[in-house]
């Protein structure tokens, strides 16, 4: 009898692995691959099944170059291996050195994995490959705080297959000796993808799963993320009870640096809700407090940027005296470490709006236009977002509503494409998006000003932010 054009207990033509279907030929030609390999590359095939996205020789020697393999040469059994099961990639980000990567076809990984998995060798693999995550976690991280920021954004994101299982406790069962708190360090190393680099609905989701399982109390910068990240999707409300929280937890522990990381949030929460005297008050608290060289989270420039944010409509001088400030601080950093672009960013925000109170409109787009670019180039929606209406607004005051509707079309075409029904703008972007629309609202019965909106809608931010 056949089902669907197959006999009745012939084995299906092809299976879906890891989300893909694969063909029972290349199953087969799999198993004979791996039926030709000698001892040392069929263990490393079955190691090498831990992988989800690319590895390089580094890597493949810190997970899989234990036991039998540690006194073997890996690198050579790799290359032995290459040719057989293995597929080139060609994914470094520029100027990153490192030499060749390789990534396993999913049918070559099924083979591997489930002699691995038969082996009862899976957990102790699946071990060594959280621990070199942690590590890439970490180097990411520094990179970050070093003024690299746009290599740990691509270490990040092309490590994430890896570090998206890693920080998944339920990926394997643990066993003595495991790191049971690899998972939660990976999520909070990676604050700045989520936060800097415009992925904060994919933290939040994965940082809540992450401490739903971890065994005792989550350190203060887990819960201070946790919290940073609700505020980040619009959900400020769930921010304090985290913050107030996070604020217990550093006490207990004596994290004095995690308390500045407090009041940096505490400051944003306040200009996310338009109160921009206590978030002044706040960020200067964080300034006392976290130090000349933060190791971790938001640096001096970026406390010196959210300054100026908060008296950039208010109060020009202190808003410049931040911004000067910002510059001084961040000479002394740039002996040692690059500039931090995601305050740059801000301060370019801050900075267009000092000018275009000051009525200087060409060079306030100048500087609204930079700061889109670089929050594009970071991947910060939010930050796109609150630039690009800036620029429409400052088109309106130099008399070109055709521009800013162009401009306003792009954004409400982000918005519906990043951000959910229920998320809220900060009050510091919304008020200038009120401005903005009240005044086109009388325009738009115009079917040029209508095209506009529609073509820029069509074009996008990235190719508007190239428009003078």
């Amino acid at each position: 009898m056949e089902s669907m054009g197959r006999v009745a207990g012939e084995p299906p033509e092809h299976e879906v692995l890891w989300g893909e279907p694969v063909g029972a030929a290349q199953l087969a030609a799999a198993e004979e691959g791996y039926a030709g390999a000698g001892p040392a590359e069929r263990l490393l095939w079955e190691r090498l099944s831990v992988f989800e996205g690319a590895f390089d020789r580094r890597a493949v020697e810190e997970v899989c170059g234990y036991g039998a393999l540690a006194a073997v040469d890996v690198g050579t059994v790799l290359d032995r291996l290459a040719p057989r099961a293995l597929l080139p990639v060609d994914d470094l980000f520029d100027g990153e050195d490192g030499g060749p990567r390789h990534w396993m076809p999913h049918a070559m990984r099924a083979v591997g994995a489930r002699r691995l998995t038969a082996r009862g060798d899976r957990p102790v693999v699946v071990l060594h490959h959280r621990r070199w995550c942690v590590k890439v976690a970490r180097r990411a991280a520094e990179w970050w705080q070093r003024g690299r920021q746009l290599d740990a954004r691509d270490l990040a994101l092309r490590e994430l297959p890896d570090l998206a299982a890693a920080m998944d406790p339920t990926t394997a069962e643990p066993v003595p000796g495991d790191d049971a708190g690899a998972a939660l360090e990976i999520a909070v190393s990676l604050w700045f993808l989520w936060v800097g680099c415009g992925r904060a609905a994919e933290g939040r989701t994965r940082l809540r799963h992450v401490l739903s399982l971890h065994q005792g109390p989550p350190s203060a910068r887990a819960l201070w993320l946790a919290a940073f990240l609700e505020l980040e999707s619009g959900r400020v409300e769930e921010a304090d009870p985290l913050l107030v929280m996070a604020w217990a937890s550093a006490v207990r522990d004596g994290d004095e640096r995690c308390l500045g990381l407090l009041a940096h949030l505490r400051g944003a929460i306040a200009l996310y809700q338009g109160r921009t005297r206590a978030a002044a008050d706040e960020f200067r608290e964080a300034l006392a407090q976290i130090g000349d060289v933060p190791e971790f989270g938001p640096t001096r420039e970026a406390c010196w940027a959210s300054l100026a944010l908060c008296f950039s409509r208010t109060d020009p001088e202190a808003a410049q005296e931040a911004l000067d400030q910002l510059e001084l601080d961040g000479a002394g950093r740039r002996t040692w470490a690059g500039r931090d672009l995601f305050a740059d960013a801000w301060a370019d925000h801050a900075r267009a709006e000092l000018l275009a109170w000051d009525g200087e409109r060409v060079r306030a787009a100048e500087h609204a236009r930079r700061a889109l670019r670089e929050h594009l180039r970071l991947g910060s929606a939010v930050g796109a977002a609150c630039a690009a209406e800036l620029l429409a607004r400052i088109r309106l005051l130099d008399g070109r509503p055709d521009r800013a509707a162009h401009i306003l079309g792009a954004v409400d075409l982000l918005r519906t494409s990043v951000f959910d029904t229920s998320y809220r703008p900060a009050r510091y972007c919304s008020v200038g998006r009120a401005r903005s629309d009240a005044a086109l609202n009388a325009l738009l019965d115009d079917p040029e000003l209508r095209e506009a909106y529609e073509e820029g809608a069509r074009k996008g931010l990235f190719a508007l932010s190239r428009e003078r």
